[in-house]
């Protein structure tokens, strides 16, 4: 029984492929475009999924969307004309896109197959969105009862919803419909510090420790009426979104003293404290959330999906709370998840199979989902792209590359699987030395390009986690904060104390400063030798010659790029960055011993980009 899942039209189009239960496949259409949020019909995803499984596409059973368009349309209309005549700019600009594809997405969906295979005739089914996002966040758990928590934008009308997962069944026990949302209220306060909606509010969340949470007030004010158990409401007053071009309106930029950031614009003081504030408020209000379902559910897992859901900060809170005593989140917790979502919900819930739980861990397969590639064939492409190399065994690469890790090299790491999932989780890495006090700085500004204020995230292994971090539990995922350990931390210095935002960067604060946030904090990642051994062997061996089983982990891609997915697109990205070494595979090579033509080329490529 094969099932294949699609997302696509809106961001983070992407396919999965399930079979027998099984997760075979799944990838974003990002990782093959090169395109970042690839919107698109997932092409490239959809042949990669079919291939993983050897099978053709008039080999699959079901097809399925991850939503459904028409209930998404009656959405549109009505919001439309609640608030007419606002927005009519917005509604003449949306109304040909729809009538003219939207709401013919069904034929759109099926000529797009019929590109891959003439001859397909199958079924499209249409899961909806928030149940795709539930089924994603349960079905793969180790749980076999859990209460489901899904918090996004906006799907069909929902952007909250409550449910139980019992075996193959989800029972929705609440929602909140648009336009009153989490997810949209915090883009909204993305949108106006200067980042970008639906990609930039991770950037948000790791300006927020800069700030002071100054702000509160008049969020809970004007903004939002949030109620004991988390329900809430927005003020609607303040903000655009419902039929506007833009998040928010001249009311918001008045409230908070100004107009949005533009992107180019200097970072403040004033920006940090927004940032702390829309945090404080999301996690009060998801804690409150998280209280109330244990409450009316009495049960003691939680599962976790949508776009909120990536709210690392607030996940550890959520843990630390303890009014659930485990929980598991769906790491492509986006649009992209859905489309695995949606492939689960038609093999259990539409299709009525018996659930199998996964007898270690989860059933993700750690999320390396995506493709791979022979030694064979990643010496010949990294020839083809005039590539200087070396083969080593297994064991000399991995002694070689904690050597050069322990020196303070960047280390670009490329092996196996490609993962599912936004964050970097061991297969598409750049990897580093959380020891280094200048080693957050440099990736940022001479490998990653970005802004300097932003975090890196450790990876250590599942056995050492508690000896370096204030948590004992699996986070395979980076989808979990959590302190570093008091004895590894170092007091904040008399003279650094006055020091403000950024300017507190600087100061070290432990005995791993890369992957210490200024609040103490890091987003950790456990690796276990089951589901990475290369990657455990690697922390293993790093700590036998320096004493720390902690890496500096950071996603294989520049600013405005998606991950890498190929060996080609690995070696350009280590070729136009400061990054030292690259391993693909078992194949090694040194920047210095690269072709400086070839240097040259790429680093003008890159500064086009």
């Amino acid at each position: 029984m094969r099932i294949l899942g699609i997302s696509a039209f809106y961001h983070d189009s992407a396919a999965a492929l399930v079979e027998d239960g099984n997760i075979v496949a799944a990838a974003q259409e990002e990782r093959f475009t090169r395109i970042k949020h690839d919107a698109s019909f997932p092409h490239n995803a959809v042949d990669f999924c079919l291939r993983q499984a050897g099978a053709r596409l008039s080999q699959v059973d079901h097809v399925v969307f991850y939503e459904k368009p028409l209930p998404k349309f009656e959405r549109l209309l009505e919001t439309y004309l609640s608030f007419a005549p606002r927005g009519f700019e917005s509604f003449r600009m949306a109304m040909p896109v729809w009538i003219k594809e939207k709401l013919f997405q069904k034929s759109m969906i099926q000529k797009r197959l019929r590109r891959i295979e003439p001859d397909w005739n199958g079924e499209l089914l249409f899961a909806e969105h928030h149940q795709s996002h539930a089924a994603s966040a349960f079905f793969p758990s180790p749980f076999e009862t859990a209460a489901v928590l899904t918090m996004d934008g906006v799907g069909e009308w929902p952007t909250t919803s409550f449910a139980i997962g019992r075996e193959n069944r989800l029972e929705i026990l609440r929602e909140i419909h648009f336009p009153h949302s989490l997810g949209l209220l915090y883009s909204a306060f993305t949108y106006y510090t200067g980042f970008k909606v639906n990609s930039g509010e991770y950037k948000l969340m790791g300006l927020a420790p800069y700030g002071e949470p100054t702000y509160v007030r008049q969020i809970l004010d004007h903004l939002i009426e949030i109620k004991p158990d988390g329900s809430f409401r927005l003020n609607l007053e303040y903000f655009n979104y419902p039929v506007g071009l833009t998040m928010t309106n001249a009311r918001f930029d008045a409230l908070f003293g100004g107009p949005p950031r533009h992107s180019d614009d200097l970072i403040t003081q004033r920006h940090m404290d927004l940032a702390a504030s829309i945090q404080a408020v999301i996690e009060d209000i998801v804690l409150r959330m998280t209280r109330s379902l244990a409450e009316q559910t009495g049960l003691e897992n939680l599962c976790l999906a949508g776009g909120v859901a990536l709210n690392c900060v607030a996940n550890g809170k959520i843990l630390r709370d303890g009014k659930f005593k485990r929980i598991w989140i769906q790491p492509a917790s986006g649009d992209a998840g859905g489309s695995l979502g949606a492939a689960l919900a038609v093999h259990y819930i539409h299709l009525k199979n018996p659930r199998r739980i996964a007898t270690a861990g989860d059933s993700m397969n750690g999320s390396y989902l995506g493709p791979e590639f022979g030694d064979a064939e990643i010496r010949s492409r990294l020839l083809v792209a005039g590539a200087q190399f070396e083969r080593l065994t297994t064991d000399e690469l991995i002694e070689s590359c904690a050597g050069d890790l322990a020196e303070g090299n960047a280390l670009g790491w490329f092996q196996g699987r490609m993962e599912f999932g936004p964050r970097a989780l061991g297969a598409r890495s750049i990897l580093g030395d959380a020891r280094s006090p200048t080693m957050q700085r440099m990736l940022n500004l001479k490998v990653k390009f970005r802004e300097s204020f932003r975090p890196f995230a450790p990876a250590v292994t599942r056995e050492s986690v508690a000896d370096w971090f204030e948590l004992d539990e699996d986070s395979p995922y980076m989808l979990l904060v959590a302190n570093v350990r008091r004895d590894r931390c170092i007091p904040m210095p008399e003279d650094a104390k006055n020091l403000f935002g950024i300017d507190r960067l600087n100061v070290p604060r432990s005995d791993i400063p890369a992957v210490t946030h200024i609040d103490y904090s890091a987003r950790i990642q456990t690796v276990s030798a089951e589901t990475n051994p290369r990657f455990h062997a690697l922390l293993k061996a790093f700590e036998r010659r320096t004493g720390c089983p902690v890496l500096v982990n950071t996603s294989f891609n520049v600013r405005g790029e998606p991950i890498v997915c190929t060996p080609e697109d690995a070696y350009r990205c280590f070729m136009g960055t400061e990054i030292d070494t690259l391993v693909v595979g078992n194949c090694r090579m040194y920047k210095r011993d690269q072709p400086g033509d070839l240097i040259q080329q790429y680093h003008t490529m890159f500064a086009l980009d």
